[in-house]
């Protein structure tokens, strides 16, 4: 199983599947069919039931049941890669029995336990790292690997008892559209998990309440050299009003269930300039309090303009996904025995992001968030541990048999 995890891996991250949050094609981006057509094959080969991929490139399959009257359950990954950083070219390198030292990567890169303590815990592991001039793209290339590698052996194991259990590849999870045509009733499971997440043994039921504000500047242009007294430069006003920001509410300053404001993009000319933040915050009365504080300060700072205007925009993304998951603990607790009879110790803590289980579980379908095994996404620090990422193939293997168990 080993072999075969790692081969699947290095396969899947071959294919530049960076999601485009500029596009309004569906997918963002053509790697990710690409990749998505390349998996209806194997799937198909592996001996997999209903394999279908949707125009909007939603793969799923099933595996069918070997016993009757058990709960249908399933598994989601994502397809993409963050739209932030380069998922093109990408060179992966295995480091076998690391020796806790530092990491070369490439281009003057490394991976240095002094910034990355998390790196001691693999001593004597194999690590797949970048070469630093791309992610690696383990989130979420590495889900979509176990799951393919759980089912697998699954579906090759004499006697093994499960019910009938589902898998979706879904797109453009990282710009917030994966779930924009998941087909829950098509789906037809009781519950799901994605496995999205990070380091061995995390399990995730708790996510952040997230908004996206778009703040826009209004100025005037004129040439320069006609500028006194008419010229109303919109970077300028957009550039102080984030100056007024305040500094320790971000996310390179939070941690845990902190929330913040993160700046994204800043883009704008003389006539108009435009400042793009995420909100976020685990509880729902103070999201809706970081929203009525940023409306409130582009009020107060438009009083204060002599000239040019300000204005805002705020949508909300998704919710915490707690108050969905709540009334099913059996998900959860299916997962965290789960876990344990197979030596690792769950560890249940929020996500300081959101995944496609998100918004499912405000559509019908609880979906808590499993482990993969990595670190550091969405860069050139990526890495993963295949250790881990075995472990993690072995959870979804154990949830099947587990689920089987206590519905019989």
């Amino acid at each position: 199983m080993k072999q075969a995890l790692l081969n699947r891996f290095l396969r899947y991250v071959q294919f530049d599947t960076q999601s485009n949050s500029s596009s309004t094609s569906i997918p963002s981006s053509f790697g990710q069919l690409a990749l998505a057509d390349q998996l209806k094959l194997e799937l198909i080969k592996l001996g997999f039931s209903n394999v279908e991929l949707s125009e909007k490139g939603y793969l799923t399959a099933l595996l069918p049941a070997t016993v009757a009257n058990v709960p249908a359950i399933g598994f989601i990954a994502h397809l993409d890669t963050a739209p932030d950083f380069s998922g093109k070219s990408v060179k992966p390198q295995i480091i076998e029995d690391y020796d806790g030292h530092v990491i070369p990567l490439g281009a003057n890169e490394s991976l240095s336990p002094e910034e990355f303590p998390e790196l001691a815990h693999y001593i004597g592991q194999t690590l797949i790292t970048t070469d630093g001039s791309s992610l690696l793209g383990a989130d979420d290339k590495a889900g979509i690997a176990e799951i393919i590698t759980a089912l697998s052996v699954l579906k090759n194991e004499a006697g093994a008892t499960h019910g009938d259990i589902h898998l979706c590849f879904t797109p453009d999870e990282e710009i917030g559209r994966g779930a924009d045509h998941f087909d829950v009733e098509g789906f037809n499971s009781q519950w799901a998990y994605t496995v999205d997440g990070g380091a061995i043994g995390h399990l995730e039921y708790e996510n952040f309440n997230g908004a996206h504000a778009v703040i826009t500047a209004q100025g005037n242009n004129c040439h320069p050299g006609t500028a006194f007294g008419v010229m109303v430069n919109a970077q300028t006003i957009a550039a102080n009003f984030h100056a007024q920001m305040p500094v320790g509410d971000t996310p390179e300053k939070s941690r845990g269930y902190e929330g913040f404001y993160h700046l994204i993009e800043m883009a704008g000319v003389t006539e108009k300039a435009q400042l793009t933040y995420l909100i976020r915050d685990f509880e729902l009365d103070a999201f809706e309090q970081r929203k009525h504080w940023l409306t409130e300060k582009v009020e107060q700072y438009n009083e204060a303009l002599q000239q040019g205007t300000l204005s805002i925009v705020i949508t909300d993304s998704y919710y915490n996904m707690r108050e969905q998951l709540i009334p099913y603990p059996h998900v959860i607790d299916i997962a965290k025995q789960a876990m344990l009879n197979i030596d690792v110790e769950p560890i249940v803590d929020p996500i300081r992001g959101a995944t496609d289980g998100s918004r499912l579980s405000y559509m019908g379908l609880p979906c808590p968030n499993l482990f993969t095994g990595g670190h550091n996404f969405h860069g050139k620090h990526e890495f993963i541990c295949l250790e881990s990422m075995v472990k993690a193939t072995e959870v979804i293997v154990e949830i099947c048999k587990l689920t089987a168990r206590q519905y019989r």
